[in-house]
């Protein structure tokens, strides 16, 4: 089912195609993120990344001509709409040429040598986390901690290497920070998917 946000004329993808290959795409987030595994399905693996921290920061860096293009997530099967990203959409300047639905699927992912019981700190983005309240409930010793991104909490959690704590992220990015997958497909709603769309600048 299509996304009310898709249905608003005014950010209705035009459904131009898109340039695969060398082509510079920005998102928000780091590598393994469920935005970078959109961007990869819609662009290939050759696409140059312009990772951002924030949402402003994507469309600024195509307003500017740092990227291309950009993927924005627009909403979410579970949480519903995305916030702050419609405001972003209207402004002007920006063209919607094309939708991805991005299935998501949550794990737990700890250092090498962690086991599931060694966890008692849990980082991710915060709609990760709020997605996967039933299983933190079902593990109290595991604190939740806020990060603005879930696989920047999955590459803190390898680059501190510290047995009890953990990141909820993409099985993706256990592969690409050496992490291991503790859990797998831990969200409370087993069908979810994220939206995002391609934005480029106005002709």
């Amino acid at each position: 089912m299509t996304p009310t946000i898709l249905e608003d004329p005014a950010l209705r993808p035009t459904r131009r195609p898109v340039q695969r290959g060398p082509v510079s795409v920005a998102f928000q987030g780091e590598r393994g993120a469920f935005a970078h595994l959109a961007l990869e399905r819609t662009f290939g693996p050759r696409a140059w990344l312009v990772t951002t921290r924030t949402f402003a920061d994507v469309v600024r860096a195509v307003r500017q001509g740092t990227a291309t293009y950009g993927m924005l997530p627009v909403h979410n099967s579970v949480l519903g709409e995305i916030p702050g990203v419609r405001a972003l959409l209207e402004a002007p300047g920006l063209e919607v040429v094309q939708e991805v639905e991005q299935p998501v699927v949550h794990c737990l992912l700890g250092a090498p040598g962690a086991t599931l019981e060694d966890i008692t700190h849990v980082y991710s983005h915060p709609v990760a986390l709020a997605q996967c309240t039933r299983f933190l409930a079902a593990h109290p010793a595991m604190v939740p901690q806020e990060w603005h991104d879930t696989a920047a909490a999955a590459r803190e959690v390898q680059q501190r290497r510290a047995r009890h704590e953990a990141a909820i992220a993409s099985a993706p990015a256990a592969a690409r920070y050496g992490l291991t997958l503790l859990a797998r497909d831990i969200a409370d709603e087993r069908d979810n998917s994220t939206w995002f769309v391609v934005v480029q600048r106005a002709a």
